[in-house]
């Protein structure tokens, strides 16, 4: 089954809708990999007759974090299986078909971290947007234990590929607002309906960097021909009321904050997410208004940052310095010191207290940058809700106490839809299945709610399931 031809094209407008159509049933089966007893590791894999399409291959990474000094690069996929880091995709060989295409959505590690590790398995193309594309080549490249050597194809959002040689399925890019950029929910168009892989997004509008969600085409996908067979949903925040915020609310709540701190004469330092290209293209602006030199510090904020100005996603300032390596970082921390800290404003990784970021180190006294009494430290994020993290940002946030710093937190939107967004969506698509992932089993309880009162029935076309299961649609 691993092995498979790919033939594929690309084709830079839709056209989902000249598809060969037959009268004869095609089997159509998900797999559900990774992903669906946690968030994390996620891997999904839909067969529509022979051709088989992978959706993410992701890293859980407070599994690794658990562990002291694991560098997953060194490491043999089997032993990051039998760590829970990665997905086992063992149940891949119970499909009977071929891979065409490996397809991450974004490019956050819980969705294209274990690519280094598993898609040499299988004889297919590597297929994203291409900030993702750019992000996967790093990760593949970083890589020490295996030679991946899939072909990368890069497809924009709204463009389409045909999948196999039969002629009657394709691949489609759905453009999707997330708390990175470049992200899609991938739709498979198949002869009995369509399959959306709907991870990772919410409904944003007014988004700081890119095109707003397209929900006129998820309207159009579920009421074209056959509709759409089956959502895959994500239920990251479905037990929460009302809607997500725009990335421009979040602009607003810190540009109030950093604007409040115009007069302080003292140390200010920012966290966020690396990979939030949005946030932290904000707050380089709001340091420059308020007559602070930014400067970009730690391995990820100058990999995510660094790449996407270089794919002229986003437009620094030309004298915005990024630096990585450890003695760059400390370099400029000295210079920070001796030139002022009122003059700058390093924003840096750390926002969920890892032990090797830069934050939590800056918390030990590991760094050259000393706190006084009353620095500020903003925190542009929220503590991810899994023990690990918890624990760690509580420890970095009383590290950084003891020595006088004051904490903003919580300055922040989520990347995830909450109940009405959920409901928008089932209204757009209008789903014959769905299959709530992206969640642990309890968290699935307020979708399994969300759901039956949109007239889904659990165990007939409402499907909660494990990693490691099958689902039959169309047999």
């Amino acid at each position: 089954m691993l092995p498979g031809a790919f033939p594929y094209e690309q084709t830079p407008t839709r056209g989902i809708r000249t598809l060969a159509t037959t009268q004869i049933t095609m089997e159509i089966e998900i797999a559900t990999i990774g992903g669906y007893e946690a968030v994390g590791r996620q891997m999904t894999a839909v067969r529509a007759g022979d051709d088989v399409v992978v959706f993410d291959m992701g890293l859980n990474l407070s599994q690794v974090l658990i562990h002291d000094n694991v560098e997953t690069e060194q490491m043999h996929s089997l032993d990051l299986i039998d760590m829970g880091a990665i997905p086992d995709d063992r149940v891949m060989s119970e499909l009977e078909g071929d891979v065409r295409a490996i397809v991450p959505t974004h490019g956050h590690l819980d969705h294209i971290g274990a690519i280094a590790k598993l898609a040499h398995r299988y004889d297919a193309p590597i297929v994203a947007t291409p900030y993702t594309i750019e992000l996967v080549k790093q990760r593949v490249q970083s890589e020490s234990k295996f030679n991946v050597d899939n072909d990368l194809v890069k497809m924009n959002a709204g463009g389409t590929m045909a999948i196999g040689d039969s002629e009657q399925v394709e691949l489609e890019f759905v453009n999707v607002t997330h708390s990175i950029i470049d992200a899609i929910n991938p739709v498979v168009h198949t002869p009995e309906g369509a399959v959306v892989y709907g991870l990772d997004k919410r409904m944003d509008h007014d988004p700081v960097i890119g095109d707003p969600i397209d929900m006129k085409r998820f309207r159009e996908i579920g009421r074209e021909d056959e509709g759409v067979l089956c959502y895959i949903e994500d239920c990251t925040n479905a037990g929460k009321k009302g809607r997500t915020p725009s990335e421009s609310v979040a602009r607003s709540h810190l540009k109030d904050a950093m604007y409040s701190m115009e007069d302080y004469d003292g140390g200010i330092v920012a966290t966020t997410f690396s990979s939030h290209i949005a946030r932290v293209r904000s707050l380089v602006e709001f340091a420059n208004d308020i007559g602070r030199q930014p400067v970009l510090l730690g391995r990820s904020m100058e990999k995510y940052s660094g790449t996407a100005e270089r794919l002229d996603f986003v437009d620094f300032p030309e004298d915005l310095g990024m630096y990585g390596h450890r003695k760059s970082v400390d370099r400029t921390f000295k210079r920070v010191m001796k030139e002022g800290k009122e003059d700058y404003l390093p924003i840096v990784t750390g926002h969920q207290g890892e032990p090797r970021a830069m934050l939590t180190r800056m918390g030990r006294g590991e760094t050259p940058y000393e706190f006084d009494d009353g620095d500020k430290v903003v925190f542009s994020a929220r503590v991810i809700p899994e023990p690990t993290n918890e624990g760690q940002r509580y420890q970095s946030e009383r590290l950084l106490k003891m020595q006088g710093a004051r904490i903003y937190d919580d300055i922040h939107v989520s990347g995830h839809l909450r109940e009405e967004g959920h409901y928008e969506m089932l209204d757009a698509l209008q789903p014959r299945n769905v299959v709530p992932a992206h969640q642990s089993m309890e968290g699935f309880a307020p979708y399994v709610d969300l759901a039956s009162n949109q007239g889904y029935t659990l165990g007939d076309d409402l499907h909660v399931t494990r990693n490691g299961n099958m689902i039959t649609l169309v047999d």
